[in-house]
């Protein structure tokens, strides 16, 4: 096993691994145990008590985080000309079609999000062995295939997220930056994690949220307590 750096180990030595933290003393914590020299990610895993591999267990969604991501969200707006303008106004960083597709057909992938019209979809297509992977090719569920452009530009520059269970049964999400106040922290996380508890597929049964986990770049995980925020 690799030895802890020191940085880690003090870390570490804050935290109680008999004992799962509520939200808000979690954020907190985090924010406490972080020793990294740039603003990290704050990330939240939640295990859900689902099989992914039954259509009728997953679970995918969208939220807006009240406060943002705190990540300035690159977004490529695929569009026809007469919804250039449109995008370009909502803060699209990238606006156009052939020109961008071929881009992306040469391997160009730098954005965070694609959003696009349904009838450029069929032009998507052949490019979805390179924008699969990457999680960037647009889907009518999260709300980046719409004819209302300029709304789903400005909902993903304002803090809107896309997430979606794993095959392990596991949720992943960046939810702010370790320079956000706690309380920020703990609404962002609250806001995804009350998400995911309106969206317990039906044929889900038992526990449904098994276990949350909060945690910065390279900090060690803190536990929160399911009952907390199950109710």
């Amino acid at each position: 096993m690799a030895k802890l750096a020191k940085k880690q180990k003090e870390a570490q030595a804050k935290i109680d691994n008999t004992q799962s933290y509520s939200l808000k003393d979690a954020s907190a914590l985090v924010k406490e145990i972080t020793n990294v020299n740039f603003d990290a990610s704050i990330d939240l895993a939640v295990r859900l008590g689902v099989d992914p591999r039954k259509a009728n267990q997953m679970v995918r969604g969208v939220v807006t985080l009240p406060h943002g991501t705190g990540k300035d969200v690159k977004v490529l707006a695929l569009v026809t000309p007469d919804k250039e303008a449109d995008a370009k106004e909502a803060g699209a960083d990238y606006v156009g079609l052939d020109e961008y597709l071929q881009k992306i057909k040469d391997g160009w992938t730098d954005v965070d999000v694609i959003i696009t019209m349904p009838s450029v979809m069929g032009k998507l297509g052949p490019l979805g062995r390179i924008l699969g992977p990457r999680g960037l090719m647009p889907n009518p569920k999260t709300g980046t295939v719409t004819m209302d452009v300029a709304k789903a530009v400005t909902e993903v520059k304002a803090g809107k997220i896309d997430f979606k269970v794993d095959k392990t049964g596991i949720v992943h999400a960046a939810i702010g930056k370790a320079s956000f106040t706690a309380d920020k922290i703990a609404e962002n996380a609250g806001e995804l994690i009350q998400t995911l508890i309106k969206l317990k597929p039906t044929a889900a049964k038992g526990t449904y949220v098994k276990s949350i986990y909060l945690s910065s770049t390279m900090s060690p995980s803190v536990s929160i307590d399911t009952k907390s925020v199950n109710s």
